[in-house]
Parts: C-alpha cells; structure tokens; sequence
C-alpha cells in the first residue's frame, strides 16, 4: 500500500490539493513573518521561500512577492502578513490547485484563500 492510498484514501485529489497548499500556507506564514526584510534583501528573501517550499511533495511552483514600503528610520522591518503577495501551486495528479495569501483593503486583513482549481 502506498502513502496515497494509506492515509489519503478518504478524501478526493481536488481536497488533497487544497489540504497540501493550505497547510503550505500556514508553514510559511507562521515560519516567516517577523523575518528581519529591507529593500536589499527582499528579493533574497522572496527566492529563498520559493525555493525551499518547492522542495516539499505535491508543491508546483510558488511565487512570492513581498510588498514594502520605506516607512522607517531603521534599516530594516519585520515581514508582516500584510505585506505577502503569495501563490501555491500544487499538483495532485490530474487536478492542481493555487492557494493564495494577499492583503485585502476592504477586509483590512491578509487574507488566505483557494484562488483556483
């Protein structure tokens, strides 16, 4: 028995797709916010959660943008929820899904939500 049989064999590939970038999501925006950022590292930074995450099984592509502005005398801010741009890719055989976390003015909130499958 496989690992696909042995404990997904309850749900459909459309749930498994969502289940697998949902708890993606939550990895990295609980991994990353807080992370020291600057204009001279953010793009670093975006690369080095792009990459790291494509490494997890059932993970396409991820795109990460992060949003700054230069609104302090520091030389650097802590990553908020609010300023990601993120989209999951994932893949479960024939269905693929993309998660995504923005920040929505109207709700005044980092909103993570299923965009497409």
């Amino acid at each position: 028995m496989n690992v696909d049989e042995k404990y997904f064999s309850n749900i459909t590939k459309r749930e498994r797709a969502i289940f697998e970038g949902g708890i993606s999501m939550g990895a990295l925006f609980h991994q990353f916010v807080g992370t020291p950022v600057n204009q001279k590292t953010k793009e670093n930074l975006e690369r080095s959660i792009e990459e790291s995450f494509k490494l997890q099984p059932c993970i396409e592509n991820v795109e990460v943008k992060i949003n700054l502005t230069d609104n302090t005398e520091f030389d650097y801010i802590s990553l908020s929820g609010d300023m990601l741009d993120v989209r999951i890719h994932t893949v479960i055989d024939d269905v693929k899904a993309i998660i995504r976390i923005e920040f929505i003015e109207e709700l005044n909130y980092p909103l993570m939500y299923v965009e497409d499958i």
